[in-house]
């Protein structure tokens, strides 16, 4: 009985606010011409048009200026330079076109306001006009993606030119391990199938494989400067998205597939600290850091820069936490460190 009393006063309420809206509507109706826009009206949405104008090209203008370098960071990598050309190149051709096309069409809605007594002019075609409109964005256009697959196919051009170094980055959720080559430089046979949790082989490697033997698990990724690295990647769950930004490089993760992606490293990780705007960024960081702990929310540790793989597909609830360490350096301090690491046949026989 409550409910039908419920949906009773529901549907009352209903017809009752649409009846005071009928009343509303039909109280400012003064005259037939109410509803006809006036030479003022005209004016003053021309007027409008204007200061519309000028507050988006403010907005538009002032966002470039402030937070540019909050789109992407400098570029850590050789093709990533290219990827920026093409990016910056590609902004400035739209603000220009927009500037002009909007600068247009605001003005235009002003000069040709309607006034009462005028009648429209319509021109049915001009062929001079419609060439130029189109052949330009044409040319443009073709320009910009040839560049862009120009650019695209040396980016993705995947080979053992060079020497590569050979790591497989593996996805899981919520959490990344890195698998080095070792001394061969040839990753050994995996598959999902053959992981063994209580033997230690947590990424499915073929045991029977000799090229096994000398591969390393860690859990951060070191990269020497200078040399290129040749990524084999692998999902052992759901769709990731292995992102490295300061390197232009992104690639997705797909179960039971290898995918991979190709950069040369340019920058280390101590050369990147101590670059203005890597520093600025830190102080202001710790700035806040320092008073949220001040205030009891916060963690007080000083925060330090450093390049980071992230997961760019939603994954599941931590995905914003799948991320890992990315360390750039010189050949030398690489080979130091690979050399400290466990082999996965040496874990394998401290498993036994």
């Amino acid at each position: 009985m409550t409910t039908v009393l419920t949906l009773a006063v529901l549907a009352l309420v209903a017809v009752a606010i649409w009846q005071m809206t009928k009343i509303f509507e039909l109280s400012q109706i003064k005259n037939e011409d109410s509803q006809i826009a006036n030479d003022e009206d005209n004016r003053y949405n021309g007027y409008l048009m204007f200061a519309f104008m000028v507050f988006t090209y403010a907005i538009a203008i002032f966002s470039f200026w402030k937070y540019w370098k909050i789109i992407l960071p400098e570029a850590a990598s050789e093709h990533g330079v290219e990827y920026d050309h093409l990016m910056v190149a590609s902004f400035i051709i739209i603000f220009i076109v927009q500037f002009i096309t909007q600068g247009l069409l605001h003005y235009f809605a002003y000069k040709y306001r309607g006034k009462k007594g005028n009648k429209a002019f319509f021109y049915s075609h001009n062929n001079k006009l419609e060439f130029i409109w189109t052949i330009i964005p044409v040319v443009v256009l073709t320009g910009l993606i040839l560049w862009g697959l120009f650019a695209w196919a040396e980016i993705t051009d995947i080979n053992d030119e060079d020497d590569p170094l050979i790591v497989e980055l593996y996805a899981q959720q919520f959490n990344w391990t890195a698998r080095y080559a070792g001394a061969d430089n040839v990753l050994g046979g995996a598959n999902v199938r053959m992981i063994d949790i209580d033997r230690a082989n947590v990424l499915g490697l073929d045991e029977s494989d000799a090229y096994s033997n000398d591969d390393v698990l860690v859990k951060e990724l070191h990269l020497p400067v200078g040399r290129k690295v040749n990524f084999k990647i692998r999902s052992q769950d759901v769709l990731h998205s292995a992102y490295m930004p300061h390197f232009r490089a992104q690639m997705n993760c797909v179960p039971g597939m290898i995918t991979q992606f190709s950069f040369t490293p340019t920058i280390t990780t101590a050369e990147m600290r101590k670059k203005p705007d890597v520093v600025d960024k830190v102080k202001r960081i710790n700035k806040v850091r320092a008073e949220k702990a001040a205030n009891g929310a916060g963690n007080s540790d000083p925060w330090e820069f450093d390049y980071i793989l992230l997961c760019n597909k939603i994954c599941g609830k931590s995905h914003y936490n799948m991320q890992m360490k990315i360390i750039v350096e010189t050949q030398e301090e690489y080979d130091a460190w690979i050399k400290g690491q466990q082999t996965f046949g040496q874990t394998m026989v401290s498993a036994k």
